[in-house]
């Protein structure tokens, strides 16, 4: 059976050493993984090697079994990332920007029409539902509202429905929890990490894998990956990952 994404000796050189070292692993179908280390572990290097927005100097990246070098952008449409600054255009409204995840499935002329009228609006309606933006924010002259007139953590919801809107097969999340109070960054991590009664993502995604600065969240997940100095040096079942692997992990 073929892995959902392969890293095979993954090299990534950096201004004052490798950021990734020699980094070797696989993710399956139905993985929930916590990636954890200190900051400057390589955590964002190695979100940004499997998303295609670095390449490395050795070693090779496979998604589906295809060379990530390869993989036309609808292909690359299937890895969606939720970044750290969440790159919303402050410009552009609650509905377009939640639309933008949904580019790479569309021509340029649905692009364009994005831009200059409202469209998608139920689709776009479902995803921001998912991610549990109020109800207030969800009718159409709300959509129109631009998102440079929203709270911290109705962005962040924007930005989690983009991706709900992109539909990827592997989800990612760089730090997605930091800048949010606690009760926030729980509702937010359970809407990504949220599963049917089949157990399947509810995103519909194949996959999904999470940085974090917060090992006590380990236990919503089911897989860790542990970075330290740009090493792979904990792949193990969540439920295996002891305090003492955790205090390696983050001892200074």
């Amino acid at each position: 059976m073929t892995s959902l994404l392969e890293l095979e000796q993954v090299q990534l050189a950096g201004p004052h050493g490798d950021r990734l070292k020699a980094l070797s692993l696989q993710l399956q179908a139905g993985d929930r993984v916590a990636l954890l280390g200190r900051s400057g572990a390589g955590k964002s290097s190695l979100l940004a090697v499997i998303n295609g927005s670095l390449r490395p100097e050795s070693g090779q990246v496979r998604f589906k079994g295809v060379p990530l070098t390869r993989l036309t952008r609808r292909q690359r449409a299937e890895i969606g990332t939720l970044w750290q600054d969440l790159r919303l255009i402050d410009e552009l409204s609650i509905g377009q920007n939640v639309n933008a995840g949904a580019l790479a499935r569309h021509r340029l002329g649905w692009a364009l029409a994005n831009l200059l009228f409202r469209i998608g609006s139920e689709p776009s309606r479902h995803c921001l539902r998912q991610a549990g933006l109020e109800e207030a924010l969800l009718a159409d002259a709300a959509l129109d509202r631009p998102v440079r007139q929203l709270s911290g953590g109705q962005r962040q919801r924007v930005a989690l429905a983009r991706l709900f809107r992109q539909q990827p097969a592997l989800m990612l999340a760089d730090e997605p929890l930091a800048s949010l109070d606690p009760a926030i960054a729980a509702e937010v991590l359970d809407r990504l990490l949220a599963c049917d009664q089949d157990g399947a993502l509810c995103s519909g995604a194949e996959a999904v894998v999470v940085s974090l600065h917060r090992p006590e969240l380990i236990d919503r997940f089911d897989r860790v990956l542990g970075l330290r100095d740009g090493a792979l040096v904990i792949d193990a079942q969540a439920a295996s990952v002891s305090a003492d692997d955790l205090n390696g992990l983050y001892a200074s």
